[in-house]
């Protein structure tokens, strides 16, 4: 069976810390192996320069607004969900979205 390594380099890596370093991040298998200012590159590794851009881990939302029940017309739960994944995100927690008017009007009379 053949091995997958992948080599990011030169990327503006957020630290577990919360400092940014520059530097280099090996994943092998798909599983982060190394990672350090500078890693030497093996003939396995495909290679991809990350130089100006930001490398985050996975990131987790602890409160999401959706746009359902009630604006599905702007925001669904499948484009939502799409949108935080392209943006880095790994699991949300879901807040439900009410239309104020639809759910409290009887008490206002």
């Amino acid at each position: 069976m053949s091995s997958t390594t992948l080599l990011i380099s030169q990327a503006q890596i957020l630290l577990s810390d919360g400092s940014i370093m520059t530097g280099d991040v090996r994943i092998h298998n798909g599983v982060i192996s190394q990672v350090a200012r500078e890693i030497t590159p093996t003939e396995n590794d495909k290679i991809v320069d990350a130089t100006g851009l930001t490398l985050l881990p996975g990131v987790i939302a602890p409160q999401v607004h959706f746009r359902e029940p009630g604006l599905e017309h702007k925001e669904d739960l499948f484009t939502a969900s799409c949108a935080c994944a392209k943006g880095g995100g790994h699991f949300f927690f879901r807040n439900a979205q009410y239309s104020t008017f639809n759910y409290y009007s009887s008490s206002i009379r």
